[in-house]
């Protein structure tokens, strides 16, 4: 694992991927994985065009909604010197809606090609257990899987970072 491989979370329009952004500016061949799937959505087509609009034309992307570890490989493959993923809360509900067996697949398979990489990774992923329960059971499983996401990367990434009203807190190491 990357000593600078890293976990960026916090809420909803927190300033994650501003910051991870920020962490990739010194990179000379940036890959941005895009986990997201625009499908008729104009709201999030929206919001992948400010994403894309953000990163500016120096970034090589992948669009890859579920297998995330074989992205870091072609990244890695590509000639990456840094890579962002962005994001592992989109990437959970599409691994999930493949099959519990293919998330938990798909998981392992990411743990294991961020154990290997060799060029920094950061990741972004959205702190999703702070809110109310949700309720019905289908939501309430997401939220816990989406924590448990969070806390297999955290325990793999040397650091992570919360950011709250756009300001980021390290967490990790302190």
């Amino acid at each position: 694992m990357n000593e600078l491989s890293h976990l960026v979370t916090g809420g909803c329009r927190s300033g994650k991927s501003r910051f991870a952004l920020k962490l990739a500016e010194t990179a000379e061949r940036p890959f941005f994985i895009a986990t997201a799937v625009v499908g008729d959505d104009d709201e999030m087509r929206e919001r992948v065009d400010n994403h894309r609009k953000a990163r500016g034309d120096a970034w090589s992307v992948i669009e890859e909604p579920v297998a995330l570890g074989d992205a870091i490989a072609r990244a890695k493959a590509a000639g990456a010197d840094l890579i962002v993923v962005d994001c592992l809360t989109i990437w959970t509900a599409n691994a999930l809606f493949e099959s519990r067996a293919r998330f938990e697949a798909e998981l392992a398979n990411l743990a294991d090609a961020l154990k290997r990489s060799n060029v920094p990774v950061v990741l972004v992923t959205n702190e999703v257990g702070c809110g109310i329960v949700p309720a019905d059971s289908v939501s309430r499983e997401f939220r816990d899987t989406a924590g448990i996401v969070n806390q297999t990367i955290a325990a793999l990434v040397p650091n992570v970072t919360l950011t709250v009203c756009g300001i980021p807190t390290r967490v990790k190491p302190k």
